[in-house]
């Protein structure tokens, strides 16, 4: 960019140049040539009114206002013939050195003028050369640059397993050569964003000390026809030439889709590329040590032809990382930054359920950097809930002013939650419940898993409806059925897609029994309309309907009297958060048991959303799904 626009640059002082010149050179045209004879006749019939005498060089204007010029020999007694006639005589020092440099400046702007246009003469005639290296491969070649090892990568132990033959086989590819061995040729790294896939393969190089290359899949393909294959095969010849060594393709769903979806037929460019790929990674020879490995987290779109063994013979699945990956990732990344005594990293680990390992070390960063606007010396925990909550919710809301009936109506709402939690003994422990707005909601009510679970039982479901209902009952007991508002609508929904789930899906209702129905996508409503019901009965769908609303009406019957047995403790927990804004369990126990709530320090409030995982289907308390009336849900 610089280069450009200094060429604009000196173009635009050029054309000033050329101007200024022909300008000047328009106004010493003006002046007529005499010859001397002409002048001095001039002079005797007084019609010279000045001159200028530079030397042998006279310039001058005559009585009628016309300017000459003319050369004139050496003639002693010009001067008296020009005073006699009462001409006004201007004598300038003639010509010295100075005038080799004086001519080198009228003559630059033609110079450069000239050096200008061959410069673009030579880009011009060198535009095939250029044409020939635009189909050169656009990977970079990382050889010592911020080397990565294993130790580096935490939380994903069984994907770096799988990798370790590909790290000896690169260390020694004659060991395996010599048995007959084939190494794969190339491996498939499947996971979620975020979950270390890059580093991973930057590992595997690091590991055997090879060089890395490293390409996206979107930088095959162009918009000329043949670059994206030209650009594959000049890639290969690279990687041949640096062998053993290991050559890394991010997001190649970008080139690897199916063939034959795209409009351009078999004369799609990008197909043209994937053909080319293919082809390559065929010709990878035995001896070569050349490994491939690419990275996606849509696998179900890549061709067929790519995934056969041959080519990507593994496929390595990096999955977000579980309770104890998530420590060793946390405990990665907080070595950079001092921590405080109070840190428990093994409880924000139970606190961030599906976190990739990239959203933890966000989770991290943000806590460094509030402690910094904090001006603490280390990070301490309320730090990480702070930035626990911003990452999972955004930031707090202070300018969002509430009145007091919204304030107290959203205290009883979270109360209810929150006690339900507590009468719950199937569920997942109360972490924390607040009132103050951040995102969408007005309020939040979270409870920590103490284990990853990958399934979930008949009674955690059901008192889980049972803990969803317990905003919109709270509401209705404390200010009646006619006030009660739509702050509830997450928890509905929620609640409706377990009991659906239970129905349709997991074959938790002894009246429809182990029946995998078809539900329709999208659809939020109880049942099918008839026009959806395609491998249902109508009297099947009518049964499930019922024992959908069934199973919904029970949760909320058990809801209502837990919290009707319960009422004082409801009544404590939201009386201690209009007090106190946000509650920890234990100062929610505190209040149930009637003692004081004592804080070492006041004014740091801290929220977190729900984030207790029900199904892939359902959406867990605490997000926003849309909300009927313009209000805003408060878990």
């Amino acid at each position: 960019m610089s280069k450009n626009l200094l060429v604009w640059l000196i173009a635009g002082f050029l054309l000033f140049s050329l101007f200024g010149a022909f300008q000047n050179g328009g106004a010493g045209n003006n002046r007529t040539v005499l010859a001397f004879s002409e002048f001095t006749q001039q002079v005797r019939d007084g019609k010279v009114r000045e001159v200028v005498l530079q030397g042998n060089k006279i310039a001058g204007v005559s009585t009628d206002g016309r300017k000459f010029a003319l050369y004139a020999p050496d003639d002693a007694g010009l001067v008296d013939k020009l005073l006699e006639k009462d001409v006004r005589v201007t004598a300038v020092p003639p010509e010295s050195g100075d005038s080799f440099w004086s001519g080198l400046l009228y003559w630059l702007p033609f110079i450069l003028f000239l050096g200008v246009w061959i410069f673009f003469m030579r880009q011009m005639s060198a535009g095939n050369g250029k044409a020939m290296n635009f189909g050169k491969s656009r990977a970079r070649m990382l050889e010592g640059q911020g080397k990565v090892t294993f130790a580096d990568v935490a939380g994903i132990d069984e994907a770096k397993e799988d990798l370790v033959e590909i790290v000896d086989y690169l260390k020694d590819p004659a060991r395996f050569q010599r048995l007959g061995g084939k190494i794969p040729r190339g491996v498939l790294l499947v996971g979620p964003p975020g979950t270390g896939k890059t580093l991973l393969a930057k590992a595997v190089a690091g590991e055997a000390d090879v060089p890395f290359f490293t390409i996206s899949g979107s930088d095959f393909v162009e918009m000329f026809v043949g670059v994206g294959a030209s650009r594959v095969r000049d890639m290969f010849e690279q990687a041949k030439k640096h062998a053993p060594c290991l050559v890394f393709i991010d997001e190649i769903d970008a080139v690897g889709r199916h063939r034959g979806a795209g409009l351009g037929g078999g004369n799609d460019e990008r197909e043209q590329t994937l053909n080319q790929l293919l082809v390559e990674m065929d010709g990878f020879d035995t001896d070569e040590a050349v490994i491939l490995i690419a990275a996606t987290n849509r696998p179900d779109v890549l061709d067929p032809a790519l995934l056969r063994p041959g080519r990507f013979d593994r496929q390595v699945v990096v999955p977000n990382p579980d309770l104890a990956g998530r420590e060793k990732i946390l405990a990665v990344h907080m070595k950079k930054s001092p921590m405080g005594p109070d840190v428990d990293i093994k409880k924000i680990a139970r606190g961030t359920p599906g976190f990739s390992g990239a959203d933890l070390a966000n989770l991290v960063n943000e806590a460094a950097l509030l402690a910094a606007r904090r001006n603490k010396r280390v990070v301490t925990m309320a730090e990480f809930e702070y930035a626990k909550d911003k990452v999972m919710m955004g930031a707090e809301r202070k300018s969002h002013i509430m009145t007091e009936d919204d304030k107290k109506m959203t205290a009883y709402h979270e109360a209810g939650h929150a006690l339900m939690i507590l009468e719950s003994p199937h569920s997942d422990p109360l972490h924390k419940v607040t009132i103050i707005p951040r995102g969408r909601a007005l309020g939040v009510t979270m409870s920590l898993p103490t284990d990853d679970k990958d399934s979930r039982s008949y009674i955690y479901l059901k008192e889980r409806m049972g803990i969803c209902f317990g905003g919109r009952v709270a509401e209705e007991m404390i200010f009646g059925a006619e006030n009660v508002s739509t702050g509830a609508s997450q928890d509905i929904r929620v609640a409706t897609n377990i009991a659906r789930n239970m129905v349709t899906q997991w074959g938790m209702n002894k009246n429809i029994g182990p029946v995998a129905i078809e539900e329709p996508d999208g659809e939020v409503f109880l049942g099918y309309s008839i026009s959806q019901r395609k491998n249902v009965s109508e009297e099947l769908a009518a049964k499930v309907d019922a024992e959908i609303k069934e199973l919904i009406d029970e949760a909320y019957r058990t809801c209502e009297r837990v919290l009707h047995d319960k009422r004082d403790a409801l009544e404590s927990i939201a009386q201690g958060l209009l007090e106190y804004e946000t509650l920890t369990a234990d100062e929610v126990n505190a209040l149930i048991r009637g003692e004081k709530i004592t804080r070492e320090e006041e004014g740091v409030h801290v929220s977190v959303r729900s984030t207790v995982p029900i199904t892939d289907d359902a959406e867990p308390a605490g997000t926003d799904g849309g909300n009927s009336g313009g209000d805003e849900p408060r878990e």
